[in-house]
């Protein structure tokens, strides 16, 4: 592995293995932006039931509840370079598979449903095994800034770039933005499949050991962790609330705000370059305050932007807190994801995040739904402030842990990483 020193910070060497990741990332990112956008306004045009609406989102979320945990333990048993342009070649074909249906004129409800269920039960895998290979391609000191240049990357290809796209495609064909999100899965995969990573050397596992048990083992280890505890509590109920959001944002903007595709075309890329904004600074706030302190701060800038959204009724407004709530959720997402990598025992990184993401991600099919209720009772912008709340009872939960950060575990079960052939 091989790192930099910028600004008396350790930062990944782009060539080799961590360049092609990063590629990878950002062309899968670009043409996921272009399916999830072009989903929700598709399913405007085939239903005006917010509930159904939402249930599009809540299925994008709902397999992490059934197959997170059994993902993470994979993630830890298998290659994880395999296993993730294996999972890229399935989800291409997929979506290649949808777009034809959609341009032939057969897209549905059902179909919209069962294609985001597909992907994000082959998500559970592909998540947790590039958790796991990152920290075989970088230092240890590096991780945060690897971190926040994937972000960073994926934000600028799927929101600044891949934003305006969405309107334009949509008019040439409805299954357009989907075929080129086929493009974008089968291109990803050859990038990953080309990294020069030797297989991951691990320590035989006990005899008669099982996944269930090896599940176990990592929830015990993130339940025992106070830290990693109080920021999963936060981060469930933070993606409670975004599940309302994301739901209903299309709402939020075509019937409150009476905008179009074009408007929401719009609000997407206020968010994205926000998030461009919230990875330069991710890293420099982490170094100021630490990274649980880090979290604080992008909780309750989140929480007043969210105010503004869901209280003043102009596209500006929504543009402006759309750009601070992008910039903080990266802030957090940076800190997040390292924490849970610094803080994890070296062969046990799949499974402890997967546990992560299955508790935190398990409330945000519950808040998409909630969301559809919200806006069907109290109009489009409930959705926004009842975020807001749940965002400040986060950030309520991270207080106990607000000191800078203590060293995790590192290097148990005597398992040693993988590194990068050279």
């Amino acid at each position: 592995m091989a790192a930099v020193e910028v600004a008396g910070v350790r930062a990944p060497v782009w060539r080799g293995g961590f360049g092609r990741l990063w590629t990878a990332a950002v062309v899968s990112r670009f043409g996921d932006a272009l399916r999830s956008s072009a989903l929700q306004l598709l399913a405007v045009r085939l239903s005006d039931e917010p509930l159904v609406i939402a249930s599009v989102t809540a299925c994008g979320y709902l397999p992490w509840l059934v197959f997170g945990l059994l993902g993470g333990a994979l993630a830890d048993r298998v290659d994880q370079r395999r296993a993730m342009w294996a999972v890229d070649t399935l989800r291409g074909l997929l979506v290649a598979a949808f777009a034809l249906a959609v341009a032939l004129g057969h897209a549905s409800v059902l179909l919209l449903l069962a294609l985001a269920l597909a992907l994000t039960t082959l998500q559970t895998l592909f998540d947790n095994a590039a958790t796991a290979l990152l920290p075989a391609l970088v230092d240890a000191e590096a991780l945060g800034a690897a971190n926040a240049r994937l972000m960073t990357g994926q934000q600028l290809a799927g929101g600044l770039l891949a934003g305006p796209f969405v309107p334009v495609l949509l008019a040439v064909g409805a299954g357009v933005p989907f075929a080129a999100d086929a493009v974008t899965y089968l291109a990803a995969a050859a990038l990953v499949a080309s990294l020069r990573t030797r297989p991951p050397r691990r320590a035989p596992r006990p005899a008669g050991s099982t996944l269930r048990a090896e599940t176990g083992a990592g929830l015990r280890t993130l339940w025992s962790d106070r830290v990693l505890r109080a920021v999963r509590l936060a981060t469930l109920l933070c993606n409670i609330g975004m599940g309302a959001l994301i739901a209903t944002l299309v709402l939020h903007v075509t019937r409150w705000l009476h905008g179009g595709d074009t408007a929401y075309a719009a609000t997407m890329t206020a968010y994205a370059a926000g998030s461009l904004a919230g990875g330069a600074v991710a890293q420099r706030i982490a170094r100021r305050a630490g990274r649980a302190r880090a979290l604080l701060l992008g909780g309750t800038v989140q929480t007043a932007s969210l105010l503004l959204i869901g209280s003043v009724r102009h596209l500006g407004a929504l543009l402006a807190g759309m750009a601070l709530l992008g910039a903080m959720s990266v802030v957090w997402n940076v800190n997040q994801v390292t924490l849970v990598q610094r803080r994890s025992p070296a062969a046990m990184v799949g499974r402890i995040s997967a546990a992560f993401r299955t508790a935190s991600t398990s409330g945000a099919p519950l808040g998409a739904l909630l969301g559809g209720v919200a806006a069907r009772a109290f109009g489009p912008n409930a959705p926004a402030l009842f975020t807001a709340a749940l965002l400040a009872l986060a950030v309520c939960a991270l207080v106990p842990v607000r000191r800078p950060d203590v060293p995790g575990a590192a290097g148990a079960e005597g398992v040693a990483s993988a590194r990068p052939a050279r």
